[in-house]
């Protein structure tokens, strides 16, 4: 069984270009903690990128190893060159249903 969180960021106008460009930094340090890169979209029309990941187990494992992560020194270096920009998040976990 697998959990997917499903995070959608509204960027502030002209950031989105460079969080694009940072992101990608992000995908290893992620992966060292279990967790899957599902995929990433930007919308540059509305200035949104929308991305899921995924990591075995329940919504209780999903949640401790994202605190895990959260304290990680893998998650630190690359927050070091985070460009931030966003304007507002809507994360929650999502279910397939096709």
């Amino acid at each position: 069984m697998a959990t997917v969180q499903l995070r959608r960021y509204v960027m502030e106008p002209g950031r989105l270009a460079d969080f694009v460009a940072w992101f990608p930094s992000l995908v290893p340090a992620r992966e060292q903690y279990g967790f899957r890169l599902l995929f990433a979209l930007a919308d540059d029309e509305r200035e949104t990128f929308t991305w899921a990941v995924a990591s075995d187990g329940d919504e209780a494992a999903f949640l401790a190893a994202e605190a895990e992560y959260d304290r990680s020194p893998e998650r630190a270096r690359v927050f070091e060159t985070f460009p931030d920009g966003i304007a507002a998040k809507e994360i929650g976990f999502a279910r397939p249903v096709v």
